[in-house]
């Protein structure tokens, strides 16, 4: 039966970065999440899929040991491959859809 998501905008959690598992698809996880608060450094161990949904996010990330921002909006996506250093700051409340490797940071 299929699964129809109609509060992706609406949707909260009870903590910064809370989510809602969505689909595994062929290992990788499907998770709308809520947040308000920066993520942390970090590097997946797979390729990860990042989509806003609703709000903004300041995604910081390193290129060649510099530090860049760059704001996204909503149906702005950010792909970082495995090795990219990043972390996603929202501007006040966001709902993100993240695709990554099950059990990725």
């Amino acid at each position: 039966m299929p699964t129809i998501v109609t509060d992706a905008r609406s949707f909260t959690a009870d903590r910064a970065w809370g989510a809602r598992d969505l689909a595994e698809v062929d290992g990788a996880s499907v998770r709308l999440h809520w947040t308000d608060r920066p993520y942390r450094w970090h590097v997946n161990d797979g390729n990860e899929v990042f989509v806003v949904l609703d709000g903004a996010v300041d995604m910081h990330f390193r290129e060649n040991g510099v530090e860049r921002v760059q704001r996204l909006g909503a149906a702005d996506i950010f792909v970082a491959a495995v090795g990219d250093e990043h972390v996603a700051h929202p501007v006040g409340e966001a709902r993100v859809l993240v695709v990554e490797r099950k059990g990725s940071v």
